[in-house]
């Protein structure tokens, strides 16, 4: 037996290692060659200590309260010299990747599909090269997470949140068409199947917590990806908590996917979804922005978890509005993207 334990490193950047049963985070890091801060390893000192997220484990009782007090063990800090996974566990550590001689994943992939979904967005989908990929290498992220994707004929790569399901060989994306973008162009133009990608990744603190309580996706455009990914992984594990997605274009033409939204709304015992078009021409029975659809009853009073991943304008509408209201969520995560921007500026503010 053994656990995948997400390391989240304070860059932004993702390692995913397993731990055997019985084993401690730190000395599966080790193993992997992952060498997270420690000065004693035997829980005096405190410098390995971290936060776990999610997931269950044991710290034991050998540590002393100078290195972890008992408010901070509440709070979920932890010490990954103790900490040892009885599940799957996200962790995160307080320093950067590159200073635990670690840093981003590369994994090559070649094109598999080209969609044109609407005039708005492709969908881009991935087969991870098996010559490099063994059952042990696959790529694992958290749903809502994302990776830089190298242009075909360049040297730049864009940002962008994966839609499908964590740890499978295709990855699939919905891209937004940029006019005069450079993946815009390369998506209309030249991409073929079999045409060579190179992901750098993942990376992201903008992704799935564990559901304890009902939860609110809110989508703008082609930030409806990191909720495909998300709504496919609850399937996959089961949810018994109410999940709701507002999710907003500007024109009828930009509503995409809505077949495997219908799909989840089967396969989810409560799950439903509202779509928004802001263009007062159409005849769309729902005009306007997310925040003019926000009913009452989809905040329960405050007991909610909110995800948020749009464009900035979206996203800085909806945190005024919040504002205004006086809404103050348990916990709300959101992602702003930027694909015009420079790569390393491209897809992110992110906020947990």
């Amino acid at each position: 037996m053994s656990y995948t334990i997400a390391l989240n490193f304070e860059d932004g950047v993702t390692r995913f290692i397993s731990c055997k049963e019985g084993e401690t985070v730190l000395d599966a890091a080790y193993r992997h060659k992952v060498n997270l801060p420690m000065d004693c390893s035997d829980g005096v000192c405190g410098t390995c200590k971290g936060t776990c997220e999610q997931g269950e484990f044991d710290l034991g009782d050998e540590y002393i309260d100078e290195a972890l007090s008992d408010e901070e063990a509440a709070e979920g800090k932890v010490l990954t010299c103790q900490m040892v996974p009885s599940s799957d566990c996200v962790v995160q550590v307080p320093v950067a990747s590159t200073l635990c001689k670690t840093g981003v994943g590369e994994f090559p992939g070649r094109v598999a599909e080209v969609e044109r979904l609407s005039e708005d967005s492709f969908e881009l989908v991935i087969d991870l090269d098996k010559e490099y990929l063994d059952e042990g290498e696959r790529l694992t992220f958290l749903p809502g997470q994302y990776v830089n994707i190298q242009v075909p004929g360049s040297d730049e790569t864009r940002s962008y949140s994966f839609s499908s399901l964590p740890g499978e060989r295709r990855a699939s994306f919905l891209i937004r068409n940029v006019p005069n973008g450079l993946m815009s162009g390369y998506l209309s133009g030249p991409a073929k199947p079999e045409d060579v990608l190179t992901l750098t990744g993942p990376m992201g603190s903008f992704y799935l917590r564990e559901v304890e309580r009902p939860v609110l996706m809110l989508a703008g455009g082609t930030g409806l990806a990191p909720f495909l990914s998300m709504l496919r992984q609850l399937q996959a594990r089961g949810c018994d908590q109410p999940v709701r997605l507002l999710y907003g274009v500007n024109v009828d033409d930009h509503l995409v996917k809505l077949d495997e939204l219908d799909a989840f709304a089967e396969a989810l015992p409560d799950f439903a979804y509202t779509t928004v078009v802001a263009d007062a021409a159409s005849e769309h029975p729902r005009k306007g922005y997310v925040t003019h659809h926000m009913a009452t009853e989809l905040l329960h009073d405050g007991e909610v978890d909110v995800y948020l991943c749009g464009p900035p304008p979206m996203v800085d509408a909806v945190l005024a509005h919040f504002r205004e209201q006086g809404i103050s969520p348990a916990s709300f995560h959101y992602e702003k993207f930027t694909p015009s921007l420079a790569p390393e500026e491209a897809k992110k503010e992110a906020v947990a």
